[in-house]
């Protein structure tokens, strides 16, 4: 039976070790996770036994349902995890918010030229939002990114999308064109009412400047939805 103690397992067993002579892609989820979490947790009152930093996050990813769900909790409620204290929960939140960065600093090299690459890009940005978040991106004539603001952030059923600040943003920047992105928590990426007068608004505001809305994407759990690829901007127009 292995030992309690990381210190007492093989070299080659313990995670931090594997990681470093096997790469990180070769480790489990638990074993990732507890490589941030560097020791378990003591003895504790009312029953909770202590446990090695494997064991904990094994344990962890049990009660918030993977890794998802861990990344969704509130920092408050990690900290009511006996044994999750500040440090060890804002180590978890930093990792997540690091590999959520990594993901959005290859937009620069995103050329949009297709509604499933923009949604792919972004899903894992949205991961873990329990609010719609509306992200506008700007770009130039080759439909190449000159950088992208978050506009908003609302309730889980909707984001009050302020246009004049989109455009505000896409001519300080000297932008050509512009793609709306926004996420809906619920999973469905179906657009609601008034997503279409949103939608219709930025359109007319945009010709307005001489800008181009390119597309009006919603990101889904599996799924997206595009304005442009449905043909819903010509119905939008016509009504």
């Amino acid at each position: 039976m292995k030992s309690d103690k990381i210190k007492n397992w093989p070299v080659k067993e313990r995670p931090r070790e594997r990681l470093i002579a096997e790469g990180a892609e070769r480790l489990t989820d638990a074993d990732l996770l507890a490589i941030i979490l560097r020791v378990g947790r003591g003895t504790f009152k009312e029953g909770v036994l202590g446990q090695n930093a494997p064991d904990f996050a094994k344990e962890l990813l049990k009660e918030f349902k993977g890794l998802r769900g861990l990344d969704r909790a509130h920092t408050e409620d990690l900290r009511k995890v006996p044994g999750l204290g500040i440090a060890k929960a804002a180590q978890i939140k930093a990792a997540f918010e690091l590999g959520k960065r990594v993901q959005s600093k290859r937009l620069t090299a995103l050329s949009f030229e297709s509604s499933t690459a923009v949604a792919a890009h972004f899903r894992p940005r949205f991961i873990g939002k329990r609010q719609e978040v509306v992200i506008a991106v700007f770009l130039n004539g080759q439909n190449q990114s000159l950088g992208e603001k978050e506009i908003t952030e609302g309730t889980p059923t909707q984001a009050t999308v302020y246009v004049r600040r989109i455009l505000e943003e896409a001519l300080h920047v000297s932008a050509a064109a512009i793609v709306m992105v926004h996420n809906h928590p619920s999973g469905n990426s179906e657009p609601s009412a008034g997503d279409d007068d949103t939608t219709r608004r930025l359109l007319a505001a945009s010709r307005l400047v001489e800008l181009v809305l390119l597309d009006h994407i919603i990101v889904g759990e599996s799924d997206h939805y595009s304005y442009s690829d449905s043909g819903r901007f010509k119905e939008l127009e016509e009504t």
